[in-house]
């Protein structure tokens, strides 16, 4: 493993699980991962995404419960996954002793798979467990307006706006956006934007152990979080290393 070190956190090139045997147990506030799917995507190189089945769910195991050690009590864990693998990778958190389930979120986007002999995918499923104990849930950070007040003036609706839904609305990045990178794959920012805005807070730690584009550290960093962050890809990483490097420092307030 190779480790990159910011003022705020580390990158390292490396194998996910001995990155996460190396993480102090209970030292995470906030885990957030994305990991490949397993459909055949083709990432490029130090990546096989078509392992059977039995094999990718037995990985799938060692790297959520590598997960639940390395966060704190009342620590948060967000895994996005398709449709094939997302309720196998639900049931493995749910087996977790120490995690409980909150919210089974869809990400929707306008364009998704095409497809011409069935209904194209337009959607990714975000798993929320948190640890049990005290968890952090910033709801003033993330409300959105009153639909009731801004659209149809109904004053039953909360002024100060609404939590959003389970159903979160975000384009995919296109390939004309400013946040664009090489990587096939590319979480938006205001997904990360969401989901560390309200479940940590400036200066906790933020862990991804699929870095891939680098969004889930470059938003940290830009919220005043520390980040620790793994990925395998050399070519990935070394594009990680300049999406940082092109980071400003932009603290909302929580």
């Amino acid at each position: 493993m190779k480790i990159y070190r910011y003022k705020k956190g580390i990158l390292v090139n490396g194998d996910c699980e001995k990155f996460l045997k190396k993480v102090k147990p209970g030292s995470v506030d906030l885990i957030f991962a994305d990991p490949p799917f397993n459909i055949g995507y083709d990432y490029g190189d130090h990546y096989e995404d078509a392992l059977p089945p039995a094999v990718y769910l037995r990985w799938t195991r060692r790297w959520i419960k590598s997960c639940e050690m390395a966060l704190r009590s009342g620590g948060s864990i967000f895994v996005a996954i398709g449709d094939d693998y997302a309720a196998s990778i639900f049931f493995r958190l749910n087996a977790c002793k120490n995690l409980i389930f909150r919210n089974w979120i869809i990400w929707s986007y306008s364009f998704g798979t095409y497809c011409e002999k069935k209904f194209g995918r337009g959607h990714t499923h975000i798993l929320y467990f948190i640890k049990k104990g005290k968890h952090t849930w910033n709801a003033d950070a993330i409300r959105e307006p009153s639909a009731r007040i801004a659209i149809y003036n109904d004053k039953r609706g909360n002024p100060k706006g609404r939590v959003p839904s389970d159903v979160w609305n975000v384009p995919r990045i296109c390939g004309t956006f400013r946040e664009r990178t090489a990587h096939p794959c590319q979480m938006p920012e205001k997904i990360l934007r969401t989901i560390i805005r309200v479940a940590s807070n400036k200066n906790d730690v933020v862990l991804d152990p699929f870095a891939g584009s680098g969004t889930t550290l470059a938003v940290a960093y830009k919220l005043g979080r520390r980040f620790m962050g793994s990925e395998k890809s050399r070519g990935y990483c070394e594009g990680i290393r300049r999406r940082l490097d092109k980071c400003e420092f932009v603290l909302d307030d929580d």
